[in-house]
Order: C-alpha cells, then sequence, then structure tokens
C-alpha cells in the first residue's frame, strides 16, 4: 500500500513538473523572440531617422575603430546603469548595436528589464552599414 502511494506521489510530481514547464516556457522564449524580431535594418534606420539615440554597445576600442554618426558607446554590461546615471527618459527612443547583435540584445533586455520602453535592437553595425547603402525599394 505504501509503494503504491508513494508510486503516485512520484507520478503526480513528474506531471506538476511538466505542466508548470508548458506554462513557463513560453514566457522563458518571450524576450529571446522579441530580441530576435528586433534586427531589421530597415526598421532601425527608420528609428534613427525619426530621432531616437543611436547606442553603440560595443567596446570604446571597437567604437574608435568606426561606428555610426551621432552614435554614443556604452558598453553593454553598463548600459542601464549609465542611462539610469545619465537620466535618460524611460520612453526615449533607442537603437543599439553592436558587431553582431548578441550584446544589442543582451542591452536591450537589461534596459526593458530596467523601464526603458522604445529600445530597438538594431543588430550588427556591418549590417546597418550595408543597409544605409541599399536604395529603398
Amino acid at each position: 500500500m505504501s509503494h503504491n502511494l508513494v508510486t503516485r506521489g512520484q507520478s503526480l510530481m513528474r506531471l506538476a513538473l511538466s505542466l508548470q514547464s508548458l506554462v513557463l516556457m513560453p514566457l522563458l522564449l518571450m524576450p529571446m523572440m522579441a530580441s530576435a524580431a528586433d534586427q531589421d535594418p530597415v526598421i532601425a534606420w527608420d528609428k534613427i531617422a525619426a530621432g531616437a539615440m543611436v547606442l553603440d554597445v560595443r567596446t570604446p576600442e571597437e567604437f574608435a575603430e568606426g561606428h555610426l554618426a551621432n552614435a554614443v558607446n556604452i558598453p553593454f554590461e553598463q548600459v542601464a546603469e549609465e542611462f539610469a546615471k545619465r537620466g535618460i527618459a524611460k520612453d526615449a527612443p533607442v537603437v543599439l548595436y553592436c558587431r553582431s547583435g548578441r550584446r544589442s540584445s543582451i542591452a536591450t533586455e537589461a534596459l526593458v528589464a530596467a523601464g526603458y520602453t522604445q529600445t530597438y535592437n538594431g543588430g550588427g553595425y556591418s549590417t546597418l552599414i550595408e543597409a544605409q547603402k541599399t536604395p529603398a525599394k
């Protein structure tokens, strides 16, 4: 009898964990999907043309080798802290970029977690430069 109770308890525990995984998985994937959805260079350039702050989250050395016009350089690990220090409004439009889009994705998530509502991950520097050279269709 006690063996049956233990077996049933283990089965119920497995079921509860499976259900929990089904509920939590979409919540865990949403930030990654949002970041992946960003990185459209055409949208990034539209936002920049509309006056968004341009934020380069690469290292100062990478920034010195070349960057987008009017870009501000804040390394990705320091973005949320620097925005708070500089008193940047939570609703200020910002387009972030780095070399490949990975660090700008991390920085975008940090800003969103800190309450910034108008962030856009512009992706990689080279992709943005190429898109700027490509005529609109």
